[in-house]
Protein backbone atom coordinates (compact mmCIF):
# COMPACT_ATOMS: atom_id res chain seq x y z
CA UNK A 1 0.00 0.00 0.00
CA UNK A 2 1.61 3.55 -1.16
CA UNK A 3 1.05 5.45 1.48
CA UNK A 4 2.98 9.09 1.51
CA UNK A 5 1.43 10.83 4.24
CA UNK A 6 2.12 10.59 7.80
CA UNK A 7 0.25 9.14 10.42
CA UNK A 8 -0.27 10.19 14.15
CA UNK A 9 -2.59 8.62 16.97
CA UNK A 10 -3.30 10.35 20.47
CA UNK A 11 -3.80 7.65 22.86
CA UNK A 12 -4.56 7.98 26.71
CA UNK A 13 -6.72 7.16 29.55
CA UNK A 14 -9.88 9.28 30.57
CA UNK A 15 -9.11 12.73 31.10
CA UNK A 16 -5.77 12.62 29.40
CA UNK A 17 -6.30 15.91 27.80
CA UNK A 18 -5.64 14.06 24.68
CA UNK A 19 -8.42 15.62 22.58
CA UNK A 20 -7.14 18.86 23.57
CA UNK A 21 -3.38 18.34 22.10
CA UNK A 22 -4.64 16.90 19.19
CA UNK A 23 -6.65 20.36 18.06
CA UNK A 24 -3.21 22.35 19.16
CA UNK A 25 -1.39 20.04 16.98
CA UNK A 26 -4.09 20.27 13.90
CA UNK A 27 -3.54 24.16 14.52
CA UNK A 28 0.30 24.02 14.71
CA UNK A 29 0.16 22.16 11.21
CA UNK A 30 -2.36 24.46 9.55
CA UNK A 31 -0.10 27.42 9.98
CA UNK A 32 2.72 25.27 8.64
CA UNK A 33 0.42 25.06 5.48
CA UNK A 34 0.58 21.31 5.84
CA UNK A 35 -2.59 19.51 4.93
CA UNK A 36 -4.03 17.71 7.78
CA UNK A 37 -6.64 15.89 9.20
CA UNK A 38 -8.64 15.64 12.44
CA UNK A 39 -10.68 12.37 13.07
CA UNK A 40 -12.07 10.33 16.67
CA UNK A 41 -12.72 7.39 17.45
CA UNK A 42 -15.13 5.56 17.45
CA UNK A 43 -16.81 8.01 14.95
CA UNK A 44 -14.97 10.10 11.92
CA UNK A 45 -17.86 8.84 9.25
CA UNK A 46 -21.65 8.00 9.62
CA UNK A 47 -21.02 4.10 9.64
CA UNK A 48 -19.00 4.08 12.76
CA UNK A 49 -20.96 7.69 14.60
CA UNK A 50 -23.82 4.87 14.75
CA UNK A 51 -21.88 2.43 16.39
CA UNK A 52 -20.08 4.89 18.42
CA UNK A 53 -23.53 5.96 20.12
CA UNK A 54 -24.23 1.69 20.82
CA UNK A 55 -20.78 1.68 22.18
CA UNK A 56 -20.97 4.32 24.76
CA UNK A 57 -24.78 4.41 25.80
CA UNK A 58 -25.26 3.69 29.19
CA UNK A 59 -28.24 2.30 28.17
CA UNK A 60 -26.53 -0.86 27.07
CA UNK A 61 -25.64 -2.57 29.94
CA UNK A 62 -25.54 -6.18 28.90
CA UNK A 63 -23.30 -5.91 25.83
CA UNK A 64 -20.59 -8.42 26.67
CA UNK A 65 -16.69 -7.67 25.97
CA UNK A 66 -16.88 -10.02 22.74
CA UNK A 67 -19.83 -7.65 21.12
CA UNK A 68 -17.61 -4.20 22.54
CA UNK A 69 -14.14 -5.20 20.95
CA UNK A 70 -15.47 -6.85 17.56
CA UNK A 71 -18.06 -3.36 17.54
CA UNK A 72 -14.68 -0.98 17.89
CA UNK A 73 -12.71 -3.09 15.38
CA UNK A 74 -16.09 -2.41 12.87
CA UNK A 75 -16.35 1.10 13.49
CA UNK A 76 -12.17 0.91 13.35
CA UNK A 77 -12.57 -0.71 9.64
CA UNK A 78 -14.97 1.53 8.36
CA UNK A 79 -13.05 4.71 9.33
CA UNK A 80 -9.93 3.64 7.78
CA UNK A 81 -11.19 2.29 4.50
CA UNK A 82 -13.07 5.17 4.41
CA UNK A 83 -10.86 8.66 5.50
CA UNK A 84 -7.24 7.38 6.97
CA UNK A 85 -6.02 5.49 3.38
CA UNK A 86 -7.23 8.23 1.18
CA UNK A 87 -6.19 10.71 3.42
CA UNK A 88 -2.49 9.29 3.68
CA UNK A 89 -2.35 8.12 -0.01
CA UNK A 90 -2.84 11.51 -1.11
CA UNK A 91 -0.01 12.18 1.03
CA UNK A 92 -2.02 13.76 4.10
CA UNK A 93 -0.94 14.24 7.88
CA UNK A 94 -3.46 12.22 9.05
CA UNK A 95 -4.78 12.68 13.76
CA UNK A 96 -6.69 10.42 15.15
CA UNK A 97 -7.95 10.39 18.39
CA UNK A 98 -7.69 6.93 19.70
CA UNK A 99 -6.66 3.72 17.30
CA UNK A 100 -5.95 0.41 17.83
CA UNK A 101 -3.77 0.88 20.74
CA UNK A 102 -6.90 1.71 22.92
CA UNK A 103 -8.88 -1.42 22.14
CA UNK A 104 -5.68 -3.87 23.27
CA UNK A 105 -5.66 -1.59 26.30
CA UNK A 106 -9.58 -0.68 27.20
CA UNK A 107 -10.71 -4.23 25.92
CA UNK A 108 -7.65 -5.95 26.23
CA UNK A 109 -5.88 -5.15 29.65
CA UNK A 110 -9.21 -3.84 31.37
CA UNK A 111 -12.00 -6.43 30.40
CA UNK A 112 -9.17 -9.48 30.09
CA UNK A 113 -9.98 -9.82 26.01
CA UNK A 114 -7.28 -12.26 24.63
CA UNK A 115 -4.75 -9.78 23.46
CA UNK A 116 -3.37 -11.54 20.91
CA UNK A 117 -6.95 -12.00 19.32
CA UNK A 118 -7.03 -8.04 19.45
CA UNK A 119 -3.58 -7.53 17.29
CA UNK A 120 -4.79 -10.19 14.78
CA UNK A 121 -7.94 -8.53 14.40
CA UNK A 122 -6.60 -5.40 14.38
CA UNK A 123 -4.58 -5.95 11.44
CA UNK A 124 -7.09 -7.59 9.62
CA UNK A 125 -9.65 -3.86 10.11
CA UNK A 126 -7.09 -1.95 9.71
CA UNK A 127 -5.82 -3.32 6.42
CA UNK A 128 -1.86 -3.01 8.46
CA UNK A 129 -1.68 0.24 8.61
CA UNK A 130 0.39 1.54 11.49
CA UNK A 131 1.02 4.70 13.36
CA UNK A 132 4.19 6.35 12.53
CA UNK A 133 4.02 8.25 15.70
CA UNK A 134 1.25 7.54 18.84
CA UNK A 135 2.06 10.36 21.44
CA UNK A 136 0.48 8.90 24.85
CA UNK A 137 -0.91 11.64 27.15
CA UNK A 138 -0.25 9.38 30.78
CA UNK A 139 -2.36 11.02 33.56
CA UNK A 140 -2.90 9.52 37.40
CA UNK A 141 -5.78 7.72 37.12
CA UNK A 142 -8.23 8.94 39.79
CA UNK A 143 -6.95 12.41 39.03
CA UNK A 144 -7.95 11.99 35.04
CA UNK A 145 -11.22 10.40 36.15
CA UNK A 146 -11.75 13.74 38.16
CA UNK A 147 -11.52 15.57 34.83
CA UNK A 148 -14.73 14.28 33.38
CA UNK A 149 -18.00 15.60 34.13
CA UNK A 150 -20.95 14.83 35.94
CA UNK A 151 -22.17 12.60 33.05
CA UNK A 152 -20.04 9.24 32.13
CA UNK A 153 -20.30 7.39 28.90
CA UNK A 154 -20.43 3.56 29.33
CA UNK A 155 -17.05 3.13 29.85
CA UNK A 156 -15.75 6.04 31.79
CA UNK A 157 -18.75 4.75 34.62
CA UNK A 158 -16.33 1.35 35.13
CA UNK A 159 -14.57 0.92 38.20
CA UNK A 160 -11.25 2.82 39.41
CA UNK A 161 -9.80 -1.09 39.31
CA UNK A 162 -10.15 -1.04 35.67
CA UNK A 163 -9.36 2.36 34.43
CA UNK A 164 -6.01 1.67 36.72
CA UNK A 165 -5.68 -1.53 33.86
CA UNK A 166 -5.99 0.44 31.38
CA UNK A 167 -3.15 3.07 32.32
CA UNK A 168 -1.05 0.01 33.02
CA UNK A 169 -1.41 -1.49 29.87
CA UNK A 170 -0.70 1.88 27.86
CA UNK A 171 2.44 1.86 29.73
CA UNK A 172 3.31 -1.52 29.11
CA UNK A 173 2.26 -0.85 25.11
CA UNK A 174 5.05 2.15 25.17
CA UNK A 175 8.07 -0.12 26.97
CA UNK A 176 7.46 -2.21 24.35
CA UNK A 177 7.25 0.06 21.90
CA UNK A 178 9.38 3.18 22.49
CA UNK A 179 10.16 4.04 19.18
CA UNK A 180 6.81 4.55 18.52
CA UNK A 181 5.31 5.37 21.24
CA UNK A 182 5.88 8.73 23.24
CA UNK A 183 4.83 8.78 27.01
CA UNK A 184 4.06 12.64 27.74
CA UNK A 185 3.73 13.24 31.54
CA UNK A 186 0.41 15.29 31.90
CA UNK A 187 1.47 17.31 35.48
CA UNK A 188 2.26 20.78 33.62
CA UNK A 189 0.32 23.13 31.79
CA UNK A 190 -1.33 22.53 28.17
CA UNK A 191 1.09 25.15 26.96
CA UNK A 192 4.22 23.08 28.26
CA UNK A 193 2.47 20.02 27.27
CA UNK A 194 2.31 21.22 23.34
CA UNK A 195 6.01 22.25 23.52
CA UNK A 196 6.94 18.66 24.47
CA UNK A 197 4.48 17.55 21.89
CA UNK A 198 5.35 20.05 19.32
CA UNK A 199 9.16 18.62 19.17
CA UNK A 200 7.83 15.03 18.34
CA UNK A 201 5.64 16.53 15.25
CA UNK A 202 8.52 18.59 14.69
CA UNK A 203 10.79 15.70 13.57
CA UNK A 204 8.04 13.65 12.08
CA UNK A 205 7.29 16.40 9.60
CA UNK A 206 9.96 17.90 8.98
CA UNK A 207 9.72 21.35 10.37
Amino acid sequence: MGLKGKFITLEGAEGSGKSTQGALIYAYLKSKKKKVLLIREPGGVKISGSIRHVLLDVKNKQMTKECETLLYMAARSQLVAEVIVPALEKGHIVLCDRFLDSTIVYQGYGNGVDIDFIKKLGRFATQGVQPDLTLLFDIETKKGLSRKGKIKDRIELRPLAYHNRVRQGYLELAKAEPRRIKVIKVDRSKEEIFAIVRRSIDRLADL
